[in-house]
């Protein structure tokens, strides 16, 4: 019985003290936190418009442009997204190309995101009925009125629930960013960690804000997908 008691009181003040850290650092996440938002929100908005315009040069049935954006999903594919961002923030300036640590991690980013979601894109597109266009060349519509009046609109929702979780996968593949010196959640997580030897506490604050951010984006996105179902009905 006292052994018990010794090791339940052993965890009471372990428990105590991983509490205290916790809320002690976990206001001076804030700014990081702010920045990891930064980059995620201008990752996911490049991202999506990259993919959408590589979406559309594949449309154009040009061999030329087919072929570079095949290479270029294939590049991004086979490559881990660490190097890409490697790549950008250290190759590139080699050949005269020089960004700041926070352009490279939105374009590095973005490059890997767009390549997925330019897949997203032309699956959703590929899921419209073919009567759908039948019916827009009957009342006279031409090829860009039906895509833009027809085809997209259906498509953009069939693709909500996949661009919901290429983008929560954007949030989270923000940390790497860390890398090329941006000071986003997790440098300042290994900074805090390495000043204190105190790891639990300190990842699982960062952690919570991960899980923070990331329910939001997912309870956005189901608001949107909500009112996409109620005007299609």
């Amino acid at each position: 019985m006292t052994v018990f008691l010794e090791h339940l009181t052993l965890f009471y003040d372990q428990m105590i003290s991983f509490f205290e850290v916790a809320l002690k650092f976990a206001p001076k996440f804030l700014p990081a936190v702010g920045l990891t938002l930064q980059l995620s929100v201008f990752s996911i908005f490049l991202g999506t418009i990259f993919g959408l315009l590589v979406m559309l040069l594949k449309l154009t049935r040009l061999k030329i442009l087919e072929k570079i954006t095949d290479i270029y999903i294939s590049i991004v594919r086979g490559t881990p997204l660490l190097l890409q961002l490697y790549f950008i923030f250290y190759g590139l300036p080699m050949l005269g190309l020089k960004f700041s640590g926070f352009t490279s991690a939105c374009i590095g980013l973005a490059f890997h995101s767009g390549a997925y979601i330019s897949e997203i894109f032309r699956g959703a597109l590929n899921a419209v009925h073919p009567g759908q266009v039948e019916a827009g060349k009957a009342i006279g519509m031409n090829r860009l009125q039906i895509f833009y009046y027809i085809t997209l609109p259906q498509a953009v929702k069939q693709a909500i629930p996949a661009l919901g979780n290429q983008f929560i996968i954007a949030v989270k593949d923000s940390s790497l960013a860390s890398v090329i010196t941006i000071t986003e959640t997790m440098l300042i997580a290994r900074q805090f960690v390495a000043a204190t030897y105190d790891p639990f506490p300190i990842l699982f604050v960062a952690g919570c804000y991960y899980y923070l951010i990331i329910t939001l984006l997912s309870f956005a996105l189901k608001i949107v997908e909500r009112r996409l179902s109620v005007n299609e009905r």
